[in-house]
């Protein structure tokens, strides 16, 4: 499937050579030779490091297992078992008070909260999108959702009502953002106060300016636009003649090259290093027929202001781009090392996404993603799955060594380390200490990081039922002690303390009634599944002020709590409960797994098994497969049950696809590749390195590419 050429030893995918040679190095007046050579020996002082740290990954589990195994039927003593992890070095003695240093970082990292994209790098009409959602009508976003309180919209073209209960919530927006001097939004019938001047707003400093359409204000460091537009349908009738207000919504977006991505080769690779290049260059476009017409996505260009004084400003008019690149674990055949092997993939990541970017840093870009207030520019990367201070340190010297190979300076490369694995969970200050110049971004995430709970602790015993794990002693540790050992440390006005995922698309209200928790848990950045949703949750940024509410947070907890093993209390489940968590499971991994291996879609809507449709990504197979194989270790169920409700669910995945002219359907066809790896992320799940997905989804992606 590849068609390599050869370069300082390295066999290279000829199409990612060339791209890198022609589109990234000569712009850049790099010497060719001397960058392959030097790409070279970073791989060959690199990659035994990186084995050298999967391998003691798989040397503390055997030991962990082992643990367990010898105390099987014993009453868990947590004392013993904390004193345990220490002695293996999976716990490391807590570092001496520090504060970061990171320097240079933009104000949509630094000083700003609000909503953050996750976006597959592979598609580009999504990643246009994602980067467009910098700014987003809050008219659209309450006309189309289900976030307003009001009845849907009735069908055949503009509904009068709906729009109304639009507007009349814009009104209240306006009031709770930048309140008038007196009375209200609501009431106001001018927006004269009688001798010429515009009506009088409370604090006047929340004025910006004027827009080419309208006026911009400031809340809570976001930024809004009112639209005035007499001519426009909306606005003719509106006594003001708003006809719109634009909200700052996704301040930033990470361009996943990871779990939201389907990218096993050198093929799929050079798209998504082709879409970074399009991003970074500002010459990504995207033609798609909608309706019989063909429309072309292009990136949106900045937003114009004059102040108060006549000066003309510019607001950018694009999320700040992070890109995520993959973890420590996998290899690509995109480029083979000189002894045949595969290149690790997450410093060939490094490597490709930092000199793409490096166009940036040296203002080879249309538009410029990172333009921080003073310094040089930044170039952002997330550095996911990483187990422990050790994994993070060697991603700091990884950076270290890219900037060397590019001739950057220093700590130009940033990194956000996502904090979705028990080990880094339990030593996670000492996980920020060893990329303390650099760091620019924590976060939690709740499947991945339930993956690995399940997985560290297989061999305990039986877990709790899945949606149990919600409430569960380590879940509530896991979340407050990120927050809390990101402020220890000097996070706030510096980086990024994120929340996960808001996964259902299509349930605006609910997420509105509660993800403004993340905000009054501290985090100053929240995923959210789509453009519109970014819109709706900057209102939650608009309500609360993150900054202050740090201020407030307690110190970071103890261990105890974090290390609580999620055990069933008891196991006699009934039959219709056992059945109902074997369908959950299965019928998740079935909805993805197909799309995965069969179409190489990473991230789409896949209908649950409730048929509500959820933004689902490789973390979604990693905690349904690892339950299961928990499960089927522990005799709660047998492979015949799991292999009746493999079936039974099939047929249901079947008929939610039925409508999908290119979709194979998995009865009939169990044998192929899609349903074949849905049954060994189960049955091989406990052998898999730390319950990751990975390993096997890309062994039969693969098979299903050649045929």
């Amino acid at each position: 499937m590849h068609n390599y050429t050869t370069r300082a030893g390295l066999s290279i995918h000829a199409p990612l050579a060339e791209l890198l040679e022609s589109q990234v190095l000569a712009p850049l007046g790099r010497n060719v030779e001397a960058f392959w050579q030097g790409f070279a020996d970073l791989l060959a002082s690199h990659a035994p490091r990186n084995a050298a740290l999967l391998a003691k990954r798989e040397d503390l589990q055997a030991k962990i297992d082992a643990y367990h195994t010898e105390r099987a039927g014993q009453p868990h003593d947590a004392a013993e078992y904390e004193a345990f992890l220490r002695e293996i070095g999976y716990l490391v003695p807590e570092p001496d008070d520090f504060q970061i240093g990171t320097q240079n970082v933009d104000p949509e990292i630094a000083t700003m909260a609000g909503p953050q994209l996750v976006v597959p790098i592979l598609n580009a009409r999504f990643l246009l999108n994602a980067a467009n959602a910098r700014w987003g009508s809050l008219y659209d976003a309450f006309y189309g959702t289900d976030a307003l309180d009001a009845p849907a919209a009735r069908p055949g073209g503009y509904d009068e009502e709906r729009g109304a209960a639009v507007i009349a919530r814009g009104r209240q927006f306006l009031d709770q953002a930048v309140p008038l001097a007196e009375g209200s939004w609501t009431d106001l019938e001018t927006l004269s106060d009688g001798t010429g001047k515009w009506v009088a707003i409370a604090d006047n400093s929340q004025y910006i300016g004027k827009t080419e359409k309208g006026r911009l204000f400031k809340n809570n460091g976001l930024h809004f636009e009112i639209i005035f537009d007499p001519e426009d349908p909306i606005g003719k009738n509106d006594p003001l003649d708003i006809a719109d207000i634009n909200i700052e919504a996704a301040l930033t977006t990470i361009a996943d090259c990871e779990d939201s991505v389907a990218a096993v080769d050198g093929e799929d690779k050079l798209l998504a290093y082709t879409n970074w290049l399009g991003v970074i260059r500002g010459d990504l476009q995207e033609s798609f027929d909608k309706g019989g017409r063909t429309l072309t996505r292009k990136l949106s260009g900045d937003k114009t202001y004059k102040d108060s004084s006549g000066i003309e400003h510019s607001l950018s008019g694009r999320s700040l781009m992070f890109v995520r690149n993959v973890g420590h674990l996998m290899t690509n055949p995109a480029i083979l090392l000189p002894d045949g092997s595969e290149i690790p993939e997450g410093i060939m990541d490094a490597v490709f996404t930092s000199a793409i970017s490096t166009l940036d840093v040296e203002g080879q870009a249309k538009y410029g993603n990172s333009k921080p207030k003073s310094g040089e520019a930044s170039i952002y990367i997330v550095k996911p799955k990483m187990h422990g201070p050790e994994e993070c340190a060697f991603t700091n010297d990884l950076f270290d060594a890219v900037e060397d190979l590019l001739g950057l300076k220093r700590h130009t490369i940033k990194v956000g380390v996502m904090d979705e694995e028990r080990r880094t969970s339990a030593n996670l200050g000492a996980c920020i200490k060893a990329v303390k110049d650099r760091i620019v971004f924590i976060n939690t995430g709740f499947l991945d990081r339930t993956g690995d709970e399940i997985h560290t602790s297989m061999r305990a015993g039986s877990m709790m039922r899945k949606g149990a794990m919600k409430g569960s002693d380590w879940l509530r540790s896991y979340e407050a002690r990120n927050v809390a050992i990101g402020l220890k440390h000097g996070l706030s006005g510096v980086a990024q303390i994120g929340k996960g995922m808001w996964a259902a698309p299509d349930l605006m209200g609910q997420m509105m009634d509660e993800k403004i928790g993340h905000l009054r848990a501290g985090a100053n950045t929240a995923w959210v599944p789509s453009p519109t949703a970014a819109t709706l949750h900057a209102l939650h940024y608009h309500s609360e002020n993150v900054f202050d509410i740090q201020q407030s947070l307690p110190e970071p907890a103890g261990l105890d709590a974090l290390l609580s093993i999620p055990l069933a209390e008891g196991t006699n489940w009934s039959d219709e409960e056992l059945t109902a968590e074997l369908d959950n499971n299965c019928q998740g991994l079935l909805g993805y797994v197909v799309r995965w291996v069969d179409a190489g879609v990473g991230c789409s809507k896949v209908p649950d098994i409730n048929d509500v449709g959820l933004m689902e990504d490789r973390a979604t197979l990693r905690i349904s497969s690892q339950h299961l194989a928990n499960w089927l270790l522990h005799g709660i169920v047998t492979k015949d049950l799991i292999m009746d409700s493999l079936t039974r669910m099939a047929a249901k995945v079947d008929a939610q696809n039925a409508g999908d002219p290119t979709y194979t359907p998995l009865i009939g066809n169990e044998d192929a590749p899609a349903f074949q790896a849905a049954k060994d992320l189960i049955f091989k799940g406990v052998e898999q390195p730390s319950g990751y997905t990975e390993p096997l989804l890309h062994a039969w992606r693969l098979r299903k590419k050649v045929g």
